[in-house]
């Protein structure tokens, strides 16, 4: 298959708190995605000030800090076909209330302060998002026997 890509996806404090874990993953899954890691974790200042660490200076960066470290969060690593496009049109765009019906936030969300959810924004960022919260040897590569289903085969 060609266009398999990685990203990162944050299931943020919000969206443990409000039970919101399987119907999150759930929207994730169906597109057709597969989990190639998952783990539920305390983010601490260190790793967040790493993770957000080009908003650093600006006036929300505290904010940040302070709810990605407030509870726990659920990190995974996502995998399929333009997997970063795919987990960004689900997520929606960051405001909540400007967010498209259908979309997890435009569903499930209200503030942009508490959108439930963070997916990498390209690539490039994927990789680098991913090395902070996985080790190589805590993500598996496998597949699933509906693969053919969900994509078609490459032509190349």
């Amino acid at each position: 298959m060609s266009n398999i890509e990685r990203t990162l996806v944050l299931l943020k404090p919000d969206a443990l708190q409000r039970g919101l874990v399987g119907v999150v993953l759930e929207r994730l899954e169906r597109r057709g995605l597969r989990i190639a890691a998952l783990k539920l974790m305390h983010v601490d200042e260190a790793l967040a000030h790493r993770h957000y660490g080009e908003h650093q200076g600006k006036s929300f960066f505290k904010g940040l800090v302070d709810f990605i470290t407030s509870g726990p969060i659920i990190a995974m690593v996502l995998e399929g076909k333009g997997a970063v496009e795919v987990v960004r049109a689900t997520m929606g765009i960051t405001d909540p209330t400007k967010a498209l019906p259908g979309t997890i936030r435009g569903d499930l969300a209200l503030d942009i302060g508490r959108n439930l959810i963070h997916g990498s924004d390209s690539v490039e960022t994927a990789k680098r998002e991913v090395s902070l919260f996985f080790s190589p040897g805590e993500i598996v590569s496998y597949t699933r026997d509906v693969e053919g289903w969900i994509t078609e085969p490459s032509r190349e």
